[in-house]
């Protein structure tokens, strides 16, 4: 019966590890990059797998927290925005991770 519970327990671990591991290599997770270009503001969303995000929105809010624009990312994953006169920051949410985050002092031109 010792040897029975011991095989049991091994197959449970090996299972649990094969799970645990198959997830991990699987996953992947929202990125955004975005740049100035004259008066716009472009953003181009995607995944850490390399594939694209289109059909996406992207939402740039001021610092009061107020949706300013939403625009939905194009074919090539990109979302261009008119720029703003006041500071603001620009949301990629894929729905399924955490919402990827850019504040405007982290954006230059290109």
């Amino acid at each position: 019966m010792k040897k029975h519970i011991g095989l049991s327990l091994l197959s449970f671990s090996a299972l649990s590890l094969s799970v645990l591991f198959s997830s991990t290599a699987s996953a992947h997770f929202p990125l955004m990059t975005c740049w100035f270009e004259g008066d716009k503001v472009a953003c181009e969303a995607g995944y850490s797998d390399g594939s694209k995000a289109i059909d996406y929105d992207v939402n740039m809010y001021d610092y009061d927290d107020n949706l300013v624009a939403k625009v939905t990312t194009d074919k090539r994953s990109i979302a261009e925005f008119t720029k703003p006169e006041s500071d603001f920051y620009l949301v990629f949410d894929a729905g399924h991770e955490n919402p990827v985050e850019v504040d405007v002092v982290e954006i230059s031109e290109k």
